[in-house]
């Protein structure tokens, strides 16, 4: 517990400290390269005086540091810790057995998720309906082949059958979520993701798609098995 809420404190303090624009600036200019002082001067138009309470600032949160050069021992650069980007991102904050996605068929945006869940960790993972439907929405399965994926023999099943007290759910349904989260104990976790299936288009799985690979590459590294 303490050592979460002290990362959650440095997170705290390394986003304060870029609450200035012409610190979030500097940290734009150091992703591209490092930079003397006389050099973060003349990219920001800001006095000496200025300059160096800003750096002194994003030092004592962690998110540069300054050496001399190997050149001319009176000159000094700035560079940005290469861990001050990754500590302002969420932490890691939870642990799963397994993580299970459930939509109300499990027909295409609950495959979807387990199957790009598969790509991005190594918790177990499934996926499950709370009105399974006969069949995998062909939509879906085409959405994964233009992807370069393949749900190969996924069937639809139902929450009954598949999910267990100690899972992590994630509904990726509304519908889902409203149904089931008054009656959870703990309430699922719940992405909003619009139903491919009414619309039918392959844009409409495409947009599925897209919109659940970026969150389940965002999520994913912040779960580690329990």
């Amino acid at each position: 517990m303490n050592e979460q809420v002290n990362s959650l404190a440095a997170r705290a303090a390394r986003h304060a400290a870029l609450g200035e624009p012409a610190r979030l600036r500097l940290l734009d200019l150091l992703t591209l390269g490092d930079l003397s002082p006389t050099e973060v001067r003349e990219r920001l138009g800001m006095t000496s005086n200025l300059v160096s309470h800003h750096l002194g600032v994003l030092e004592n949160a962690g998110l540069i540091t300054r050496t001399r050069s190997e050149g001319d021992a009176r000159r000094s650069y700035v560079s940005l810790r290469r861990e001050a980007l990754a500590h302002l991102a969420p932490s890691a904050d939870a642990a799963a057995r397994r993580v299970v996605f459930v939509c109300t068929a499990n027909s295409a945006r609950s495959q979807l998720a387990e199957m790009l869940w598969r790509t991005q960790s190594s918790v177990p993972t499934a996926s499950a309906g709370t009105h399974p439907a006969p069949a995998v929405a062909a939509g879906a399965v085409r959405a994964a082949r233009r992807h370069g994926m393949n749900l190969g023999d996924a069937k639809p099943r139902s929450v009954t059958d598949v999910v267990r007290d100690t899972d992590l759910v994630i509904t990726v349904c509304d519908s889902a979520y409203e149904e089931r989260a008054p009656r959870s104990a703990p309430a699922p976790l719940h992405w909003s993701v619009p139903d491919p299936v009414p619309v039918g288009s392959d844009a409409a799985f495409d947009a599925a798609f897209d919109d659940l690979m970026h969150r389940v590459a965002e999520f994913a590294p912040r779960i580690r098995i329990s």
